[in-house]
């Protein structure tokens, strides 16, 4: 199953909804996470993956002035203005005022929530932000980092700020492959062993990955590499049991690299955590995700599901 809600049963129905035209159902979805911050952005984002094509957001503001309207329109809005700027498309920096306006009005209406900061740092490439970077970073990377720092002020371990942030510094962005591993590195050693923020340098390497080069398959076999993710199947696997919904994503992202280094046993068992659901990275980076992930589960002893 490729659908980005996975089992959150909420959240699927939601979609539907949203799909529909319907608002109040998110509005309930989005109102009981106001405590939880990670299940609120995990709601918010697929939400406005859901609503960025239809009117929903503007109708449902302007019918209701409540932080989950202002919330959904912020993340709405800056889905677009990252759309356009990607796009190369004329309406890019209107959009993006938009998603600006956007952001500052959801931050007001909850100044308790990071969610709002988190999507306004999802759009800093875009205007190239270029703070100096804090001691202990070899490379010492110029970023958003006064941001951040606000968002790690209302949530010090929220997981998509850190991978927004992250992504500032990927080549594709205008970033260099080792200011990526630098950042990657000095996020994850400050996070607890049992965070999913430690799979930060294994993202950092997916986004490195060059097929031109000599074994780089072979990478992640890699004492480093492999010893990184062996940690992460140690001490964060465990806790995904606690999870109010599946992590598919870091958990693919961690499936993978164990895939890669050989740990086919370990490996396993992040696939069997996983369920029968799938997201397109990291896979993709590699070819087409279906046929990478299946032919990673065979290699695993684990059958496909769906498969004939």
């Amino acid at each position: 199953m490729w659908h980005p809600a996975a089992d959150d049963r909420t959240l699927a129905s939601v979609c539907t909804d949203v799909r529909a035209g319907r608002y109040l159902s998110a509005h309930q979805a989005l109102e009981e996470t106001r405590s939880d911050y990670g299940l609120r952005a995990h709601r918010s984002l697929v939400l406005a993956s859901e609503a960025a094509d239809s009117d929903l957001a503007e109708r449902w503001l302007a019918e209701e002035q409540t932080p989950e309207a202002a919330l959904m329109w912020a993340r709405v809005a800056v889905l677009r203005a990252l759309r356009a700027a990607d796009a190369k498309d004329d309406r890019a920096e209107a959009l993006e005022r938009i998603a600006l306006t956007a952001c500052d009005r959801a931050a007001l209406m909850d100044r308790a929530d990071p969610t709002p900061w988190v999507a306004r740092l999802s759009m800093a490439r875009l205007h190239d932000l270029r703070d100096p970077a804090p001691e202990g970073l070899l490379t010492r990377p110029p970023g958003p980092w006064r941001l951040f720092s606000h968002v790690l002020r209302l949530d010090p371990w929220n997981r998509e700020g850190h991978h927004r942030f992250l992504a500032f510094f990927f080549t594709r962005y205008g970033g260099s492959v080792n200011a990526a591993w630098d950042v990657a590195a000095f996020l994850s050693q400050r996070a607890p062993v049992s965070s999913p923020l430690r799979l930060l340098p294994l993202v950092a390497l997916v986004e490195s990955y060059n097929p031109t080069q000599l074994l780089v398959d072979r990478t992640w076999e890699q004492p480093q590499w492999r010893s990184t993710a062996l940690a992460i199947y140690q001490n964060w696997l465990p806790e995904v049991a606690g999870y109010r919904f599946t992590p598919v994503l870091d958990l693919a992202y961690l499936a993978h690299a164990l895939f890669m280094a050989q740990r086919e046993f370990e490996a396993r068992a992040v696939f069997t955590a996983m369920g029968p659901y799938a997201c397109r990275m990291p896979w993709s980076v590699f070819g087409e995700p279906a046929e990478q992930l299946s032919r990673a589960r065979r290699a695993c002893g684990l059958p496909v599901p769906g498969a004939g």
